[in-house]
């Protein structure tokens, strides 16, 4: 359980500097208390895209991970940041991602400082 929280709260801080560093990633809300609940629930529903979606994805692009030695991964990420904004649209979280470049982008961003934290963060089950 707490090796859950810990994730989330890594992605939730990781899409927060996605936020904060594009412009065309979008999160809105009337107070700072409202935008963390938003991007924890944006966290939760981006660990949810990627722990059942994500692998289905990949094995179906096996082979164009192959042939661009894993490059593919960026095209990946950035479908499941728009998978995991369209969701956020019909459920009614305030979190956009306008256009496919910028999701590449904030993939990568949300990819780096993903894992910068959970170098610093503690992982214990």
């Amino acid at each position: 359980m707490k090796n859950f929280v810990v994730k989330t709260i890594a992605n939730a801080g990781a899409l927060a500097v996605a936020v904060w560093l594009l412009d065309k990633i979008t999160l809105t809300g009337d107070s700072t208390g409202k935008k963390i609940g938003t991007l924890i629930i944006v966290a939760l529903l981006f660990g949810v895209v990627n722990f059942l979606v994500k692998p289905l994805v990949k094995l179906l692009s096996l082979p164009l991970l192959i042939l661009t030695l894993g490059l593919f991964t960026l095209v990946v990420n950035a479908l499941m940041l728009l998978l995991t904004s369209w969701l956020a649209d019909k459920l009614d979280v305030s979190f956009h991602v306008e256009g496919f470049w910028t999701a590449v982008l904030g993939g990568l961003i949300i990819s780096v400082v993903s894992w910068a934290l959970h170098v610093v963060l503690p992982d214990g089950d």
